[in-house]
């Protein structure tokens, strides 16, 4: 007969299974938490302590020497002249002007040399530094013995010395312990630049330790090419100035299908180029009071980069024993207000081979009366250009030079005067004056430019092209018929 389990016995055995649950229960949460918290630690413990491999290589960043693109100490090269010529340093080739390899006591230096530029002299470099994006340039500079005072700007270039910008401000120097100038530039693939004292005062200055390297913060200001910066007394109107502002006599364009009518811009003039003659069919430029200045002359004669790679280049050395001379379109005299304004009229395709006589006596005379009439309170606008084959130099008749150069038969030039003033395009009359002059390439011409005053329409017939056509053309028409009657 089965026993029957009394209610109190049946309660304890149901309370201590209900126990044992509760108590599995709790272990199970517990277990759960002591592996999340775990979890949790070791992975807290790998994002904050590095492993020794990791330091390392932080370690190993942070102690690396940047490597220079560029690094000139003066130590290696000898040039103790202050005549023009060029320097071989360890970084390259570098071209001085007023400028020399300094070793005496009195120049201040880090080592056994250093660089030293007098008057308005340059030191520039004569190759290109490989640089994309922003470049820090640092130079050691300080006044050279017991001079007085100086300043001095660094330029570059970044289309192979072609034209150059000034970079940050002009130094001042009045110290005679070495001190340091830091300049960040924009390269754009490569880039070279030009030490260059601006004070043209009988002070001397020297410089040490010229270090190019990658990088650098970009300043907030702009730097404006030559031809768009600002100078004292620019005049606000849109076009004024404008070195084309007249008109394209020949629409040229910079389309390389072009090859005889290739428009360029100089910054300090314009030209279309002839690549058949190696000279330009044509130049114009402006010249205002803004124009002239103190700068001498740069002499450079050189190739001109910018033209296509695969067209013939014209050098200076065409010319050589040609009984011709290197003759500018656009003067070196009209250009002195900078050395880089100057410089930029030294390029081949802003020369033609002239007639000694023509160049140095007739052409000359019409040269400064230009500048004496900007400086009596004018601005000028002038086209030049050359036509034909075949001209008289010292040696006799030439139709070519240098084996590919043309000898134009016939030089002209047109000049528009007008006073000092805003507006100009809309200040040209019927009775404004112009100076047209169309002369013969020949060593025994008369040294009086008047001797040769024409018509702009005559000019025209000889050449083709249209001048004055951005002039309104009720104006142009009056304007290509008159002859000037003012005089030399």
């Amino acid at each position: 007969m089965p026993v029957k389990k009394n209610k109190k016995t049946q309660k304890k055995k149901k309370s201590s299974k209900q126990n044992n649950s509760l108590g599995v229960i709790v272990i199970l949460i517990v277990a759960a938490f002591i592996v999340t918290t775990c979890a949790r630690r070791i992975a807290g413990d790998k994002e904050v302590v590095p492993s020794a491999k990791t330091s390392h290589k932080k370690h190993h960043r942070k102690s690396a020497a940047v490597r220079p693109l560029l690094r000139e100490d003066f130590e290696t090269g000898s040039k103790t002249s202050y005549n023009a010529g060029d320097a071989e340093l360890a970084s390259g080739s570098w071209k001085f002007k007023d400028a020399v390899t300094g070793s005496l006591a009195d120049d201040h230096k880090t080592g056994s040399q250093c660089l030293r530029i007098k008057n308005s002299g340059a030191a520039t470099m004569n190759f290109d530094i490989v640089a994309k994006g922003t470049v820090t340039v640092t130079l050691k500079y300080a006044l050279h013995g017991n001079d007085e005072s100086g300043s001095w700007e660094l330029w570059a270039s970044t289309n192979r010395g072609q034209r150059y910008y000034k970079t940050g401000n002009t130094i001042t120097v009045d110290q005679h312990q070495l001190r340091s100038a830091v300049f960040t530039v924009a390269a754009t693939g490569s880039i070279r630049f030009s030490i260059r004292k601006t004070d043209d005062s009988n002070s001397r200055l020297c410089f040490d330790v010229f270090t190019v390297t990658a990088g650098g913060k970009q300043p907030s200001a702009t730097v404006t090419r030559p031809d768009e910066a600002t100078r004292p007394g620019d005049k606000g109107s849109a076009g004024d100035d404008d070195n084309m502002l007249l008109g394209n006599p020949s629409n040229a364009t910079a389309k390389v299908v072009m090859a005889n009518n290739y428009m360029m811009d100089k910054g300090y003039y314009r030209l279309s180029y002839n690549r058949d003659r190696g000279t330009p069919n044509w130049v114009c430029w402006h010249v205002s009071r803004m124009d002239l200045g103190s700068i001498s002359r740069g002499n450079d004669f050189r190739p001109d980069e910018d033209l296509p790679a695969d067209w013939l280049q014209v050098t200076k050395s065409n010319y050589n024993g040609s009984g011709f001379d290197r003759g500018h379109n656009c003067p070196s005299g009209d250009r002195t207000h900078s050395r880089e304004a100057n410089e930029a009229t030294f390029l081949m395709t802003n020369i033609i081979p002239q007639a000694p006589n023509h160049n140095q006596h007739l052409w000359a005379n019409l040269e400064n009366y230009t500048r004496s009439l900007v400086n009596n309170g004018n601005e000028v606008y002038v086209i030049m250009g050359s036509y034909g084959s075949g001209g008289d130099g010292s040696k006799g008749h030439a139709g070519k030079i240098g084996g590919s150069v043309t000898v134009p038969a016939h030089i002209w030039k047109v000049m528009v005067v007008i006073p000092d003033g805003n507006n100009d395009l809309q200040r040209i009359t019927r009775d404004t004056r112009i100076i047209a002059v169309n002369t013969p390439n020949d060593n025994d011409v008369n040294t009086k430019w008047s001797a040769y005053l024409t018509t702009i329409d005559e000019i025209e017939k000889a050449t083709g092209y249209r001048l004055l056509s951005n002039v309104p053309e009720k104006v142009r028409q009056e304007l290509v018929k008159k002859i000037d009657i003012g005089g030399e």
